[in-house]
C-alpha cells in the first residue's frame, strides 16, 4: 500500500503493521480518524526525508569549490592617478604608455569633460573641458600647477598652443589667444567673414590652420602675425557633394593640411596650397574606417591619428592604416611635444605615450 503527498507528489510505502483491514462501505465512517492519521504520519516523513535531502544538498554545493569562467573578460590596465608606468608592461604595438594622471571630479588634476589637450615647447601640458571653459596646466610629468576659466558660457570646441605658450582656444565661433601659463587674455584672432571656427591647430612656422563654418566647410591658414593668407573653400563638401557640419584639422611639418570630417566619416588631405591630394576612412567598424571621429593629429613622421569610439586608429600621410591604440575611455583630443610623444585626452584622464622605436 502506498500514499502519495498531493503537495510534492511524492509516494510511500505504508508499513504492514499501519495497514487497516478491508471493510464494508457501511463501516468506513467509523474508520476515517485512522485513515487521516495514516495519511497525516506519511506526509510528516515525506517532508522529513524532503528536507534532510535539502540539507545534504546545500552542504555540498557550499563544499564544492568555484568554477572559473571558461571566458573571463580582459580589462586593460589602468593606472593610477599621476603614476609612471612600466613602458615593458604596457607596450602595444607602435607604443609604449608611460604616464597617466587624472580622474572624475572638479577639483584641481581632476576632471569633468576634458576633451581638448595642447603641449607647449617647455612640455607643458594644457587641458580644456567642453563645458565650462576651465582650462588647466600641468607640467610634463602630470603635475598639477594652475588653472583658469576662458569663457564659462560657451563650449570649448578646439585648442591648440605655439612654441612661446600661447593658446589659442576656440570659443562662441571665434579663435582667441591667451597667455598659457596664466589666462590673461592677448585678443581675438580677426576674420573678416565674421564668427564661425571650429577648430584651430598650430603650423610649424607659427601660422595658423582653422575650421570655419559660415554657410560653407572652409579651412582657412593664417600666418604667424595672425592675418589670413589662404582659404580652402567647401573643403569637405566639395569633395563630397554634401553638407559639413563639423570640422576638425592638423597639418605635418611640411605644411599639408588633413580635415577630418566628422559628419562624412573621412579625412581629407590637401596641399600647403590649398590643393586636394586624397580621401581616406569612410563609415564602417572595420580597420581604417570610423564610427564616431572626433579630433585629428598628426606627428613628427607625418603620421596621422583619428580619435574614434574604439581607440585611436593610425594611418600613414597617404592615408594607409598602421595600427590601433585602444585607450580606455572616449578618446576625445591629441597633441604631441617636441619629442613626438603623443597625448591623448580621454574625458576623464590624460594619457601620455611613447612612440616604440623599430
Amino acid at each position: 500500500m502506498t500514499v502519495r503527498c498531493q503537495f510534492c507528489h511524492n509516494s510511500i510505502i505504508v508499513p504492514e503493521e499501519l495497514r487497516q483491514p478491508s471493510v464494508a462501505p457501511a463501516a468506513r465512517p467509523q474508520r476515517a480518524g485512522s485513515l487521516r492519521s495514516i495519511l497525516l504520519l506519511s506526509i510528516s516523513l515525506v517532508v522529513i526525508v524532503v528536507v534532510i535531502g535539502g540539507i545534504l544538498g546545500l552542504s555540498r554545493w557550499k563544499q564544492a569549490p568555484a568554477i572559473p569562467p571558461s571566458n573571463p573578460p580582459s580589462k586593460p590596465i589602468v593606472p593610477s592617478v599621476n603614476t609612471p608606468v612600466s613602458g615593458a608592461a604596457q607596450k602595444t604595438g607602435l607604443f609604449s604608455l608611460a604616464l597617466s594622471f587624472g580622474s572624475r571630479g572638479q577639483g584641481p588634476g581632476l576632471f569633468d569633460d576634458a576633451r581638448s589637450i595642447a603641449v607647449d615647447a617647455s612640455g607643458n601640458i594644457y587641458v580644456g573641458e567642453y563645458s565650462g571653459g576651465r582650462i588647466q596646466v600641468f607640467d610634463e610629468a602630470g603635475k598639477f600647477i594652475t588653472q583658469w576659466t576662458a569663457d564659462a558660457k560657451w563650449p570649448l570646441r578646439g585648442m591648440a598652443s605655439d612654441r612661446k605658450g600661447v593658446l589659442y582656444v576656440v570659443q562662441r565661433g571665434a579663435i582667441i589667444r591667451y597667455e598659457g601659463s596664466t589666462g590673461k587674455t592677448l585678443g581675438q584672432v580677426p576674420y573678416g567673414v565674421g564668427a564661425g571656427f571650429d577648430d584651430v591647430a598650430v603650423t610649424a612656422d607659427g601660422g595658423l590652420v582653422a575650421a570655419w563654418q559660415g554657410h560653407r566647410d572652409d579651412i582657412v591658414r593664417f600666418d604667424r602675425e595672425g592675418a589670413p593668407v589662404g582659404v580652402i573653400r567647401n573643403a569637405v563638401s566639395g569633395q563630397t557633394e554634401s553638407s559639413e557640419l563639423a570640422n576638425r584639422v592638423a597639418v605635418d611639418g611640411r605644411g599639408n593640411i588633413y580635415v577630418l570630417g566628422t559628419f562624412s566619416n573621412s579625412v581629407f588631405k590637401f596641399s600647403p596650397e590649398g590643393k586636394f591630394i586624397t580621401r581616406f576612412g569612410g563609415q564602417g567598424n572595420g580597420r581604417g574606417q570610423f564610427s564616431a571621429p572626433s579630433a585629428i593629429g598628426v606627428d613628427g613622421q607625418g603620421r596621422v591619428y583619428v580619435c574614434d569610439f574604439g581607440g585611436v586608429q593610425v594611418f600613414d600621410g597617404d592615408g594607409r592604416y598602421l595600427d590601433l591604440l585602444k585607450v580606455e575611455g572616449a578618446a576625445s583630443g591629441l597633441a604631441f611635444n617636441d619629442r613626438n610623444d603623443l597625448f591623448v585626452v580621454a574625458r576623464e584622464k590624460v594619457l601620455k605615450f611613447i612612440i616604440n622605436k623599430p
